[in-house]
């Protein structure tokens, strides 16, 4: 059974353009390299700062690490690469070659880098927008908090809304992938988890939940939720869009929320001034691409 809806969906407005390619990694450079999840912001000095986990490189470990572009300007093609930016360090608890996915929010005067290092979610601080160093917690390790061991807890993404925060992450316990979220007041302690996203169409395997980016549109009074998984019996990978009044709830196995999907992979909303603006990875994993973008309000379907 179900009943009618309209939902706010993101619609392109206009081509993408590229705005990072595959790094020259010196060293660490392989054939099979591929830049994945991303962190986009403005840096103090207005510059553009783009940060990515790239994969199957010659690190050692897990083989990944951080590499960054900056743009002087949100809507300049081909970014300058300006090199590695950040790779794990065990002296702190991280996996060696295990950094995936940074996501960064300005707080006042102060930059908050949340990334995953294969086991934990860590967290980095900067005053300038560019050059990050390690919060270190009372044992002086990077690690912020985790799900239980073997839950791999990575992609995090944190929105804040009135007077809290909420971080969102991707977790797998017994190879069943989730989306959970934890509130905090400060940024740095945050409460117990609980899942907010998982199963559904989306499907319940390992890589099935993420790449999380929450979104909170004024004009709905909503919370839009955007999800990467596979497409089911091919290697694509696209994004679901869910819609809910509670940015803890987006439905859990279940696709009561599910407004609609994108036929890209890791999802960001950019509102600049009042543009928006929409990234996503090259179909074939060589680069990240940025467009223009609108709402736009559509009738969709709502399982009830």
């Amino acid at each position: 059974m179900s009943e009618k809806q309209q939902a706010w969906i993101p619609e392109i407005i206009g081509d993408w353009w590229q705005i990072a390619g595959n790094p020259d990694l010196g060293i660490y450079q392989t054939d099979s390299q591929q830049p994945l999840d991303f962190g986009i912001w403005q840096a103090v000095d207005g510059t553009w700062q783009l940060w990515s986990c790239v994969r199957r490189t010659a690190c050692g470990g897990r083989n990944r690490l951080f590499y960054r572009w900056e743009g002087d300007k949100l809507t300049s093609k081909n970014w300058r690469p300006m090199g590695i930016a950040m790779m794990a360090d065990p002296n702190f608890g991280e996996t060696e070659g295990g950094l995936q996915a940074p996501h960064v929010v300005r707080e006042g005067d102060t930059y908050y880098m949340f990334y995953g290092d294969w086991v934990n979610i860590c967290l980095a601080k900067s005053w300038d927008g560019k050059t990050f160093a390690r919060h270190l917690n009372a044992d002086r390790l990077s690690a912020l908090f985790s799900e239980k061991p073997g839950t791999s807890s990575r992609d995090p993404m944190v929105m804040a809304y009135q007077d809290r925060y909420y971080i969102y992450y991707t977790g797998v316990p017994e190879g069943k992938g989730a989306i959970y979220g934890r509130m905090s007041t400060d940024l740095i302690s945050w409460g117990d988890s609980v899942v907010v996203n998982s199963g559904g169409s989306g499907g319940d395997g390992p890589a099935t939940a993420e790449c999380a980016f929450v979104y909170y549109l004024s004009q709905d009074n909503a919370f839009y939720f955007f999800r990467a998984h596979p497409v089911k019996g091919s290697e694509e990978y696209r994004t679901s869009i869910y819609r809910s009044e509670n940015p803890l709830d987006f439905g859990v196995d279940s696709d009561k929320y599910l407004v609609g999907s994108l036929p890209f992979e890791v999802v960001r909303v950019i509102k600049y001034g009042a543009d928006y603006y929409i990234t996503a990875l090259n179909p074939d994993y060589d680069g990240i691409r940025l467009a223009r973008m609108k709402w736009v309000l559509r009738d969709v379907e709502e399982s009830t």
